[in-house]
C-alpha cells in the first residue's frame, strides 16, 4: 500500500479526486496539502479563507498541512518553497502526491519534475477524462460547490457566489470548460460524499482584482472574487 498526500485546492476537482482516490485500495490518504498566502491568510488564487479550508479537513478527517507562501512569490521563491516542502513530506515516507487536474498538459509535466527531484511519484485520477461528464458525476455523487473565483473576460460579478447546478454548467459560455479547468472560474465544495457534515458558510463581499500581464504582448488578467465566511 503506497502511502500519499493530496494537493488539496478546496474545490470541486480536488474533491471528486480525493473521492475516487479514497476508493483505492492501493493507497492510504493521510494528509492534505494546500498553498496557502500567509500575508492575507487565504488559500492561493481561491482567494478562500484559511478557516474555512481547515473546516473541510476537520469534515473530511484527513489531516493538513500548509504550504506558506509569500504575498507575490516570483517563480524561483515558489520553486524553492515548494522542492523544501516536498522534501519534508518525502522525509516523511510519503511516496506519491495525488493532484486534481484533468488535461493541462504543461502543469502536470511540471508537477512531475518536481516530484521526481525528490523521488516522489505524481498521481492524477481524473486526467484526461471527460469534464462534461465530470462535473455531472460531481454533482449526482452529492457535492456542492459556489464559485469563489471568476475570470473577468468571461463573466460578471454576479457569477461568483453561484453554486453549481446542472443548469449552471449547462448555461456557461461556449469557450468555458465546464470544470472551469483553463482557470475560467474556481470552487469552494462545502458537502457531499467526502465530508462528515456540510461547512456552514456565509457570503461575504465581491471584489474584483486585475494582475500583471506576464508580457508585452497580454493584456492584464482580471478576476472577481466572492468572499466567504464562517459561521462562527
Amino acid at each position: 500500500m503506497n502511502k500519499i498526500y493530496f494537493n488539496w485546492s478546496t474545490g470541486k476537482d480536488s474533491a471528486l479526486a480525493l473521492y475516487e482516490l479514497l476508493q483505492d485500495e492501493s493507497y492510504v490518504v493521510d494528509k492534505l496539502v494546500t498553498t496557502v498566502n500567509s500575508h492575507f491568510k487565504r488559500v492561493s488564487m481561491h482567494g478562500l479563507r484559511v478557516e474555512l479550508l481547515q473546516a473541510q479537513a476537520d469534515a473530511i478527517g484527513i489531516s493538513l498541512d500548509f504550504i506558506e507562501l509569500p504575498e507575490s512569490p516570483n517563480m524561483e521563491d515558489y520553486n524553492t518553497i515548494m522542492k523544501t516542502a516536498v522534501h519534508q513530506l518525502k522525509i516523511a515516507d510519503y511516496t506519491h502526491a495525488a493532484f486534481g487536474d484533468i488535461f493541462l498538459e504543461d502543469l502536470k509535466f511540471y508537477r512531475e519534475m518536481q516530484l521526481l527531484e525528490v523521488g516522489i511519484q505524481g498521481v492524477f485520477p481524473l486526467w484526461k477524462r471527460n469534464t462534461k461528464k465530470l462535473i455531472t458525476q460531481f454533482l449526482e455523487l452529492g457535492f456542492k460547490a459556489i464559485v469563489v473565483c471568476a475570470d473577468a473576460k468571461y463573466f460578471s460579478e454576479d457569477f461568483v457566489g453561484t453554486v453549481l447546478t446542472e443548469a449552471v454548467i449547462n448555461n456557461l459560455p461556449a469557450d468555458v470548460d465546464p470544470c472551469g479547468e483553463n482557470g475560467e472560474f474556481h470552487t469552494f465544495c462545502f458537502d457531499g460524499p467526502l465530508f462528515k457534515s456540510p461547512i456552514p458558510f456565509r457570503i461575504g463581499e465581491k471584489t474584483y482584482r486585475e494582475y500583471p500581464a506576464p508580457n508585452k504582448k497580454s493584456k492584464p488578467a482580471g478576476f472577481w472574487y466572492c468572499d466567504l465566511l464562517g459561521e462562527n
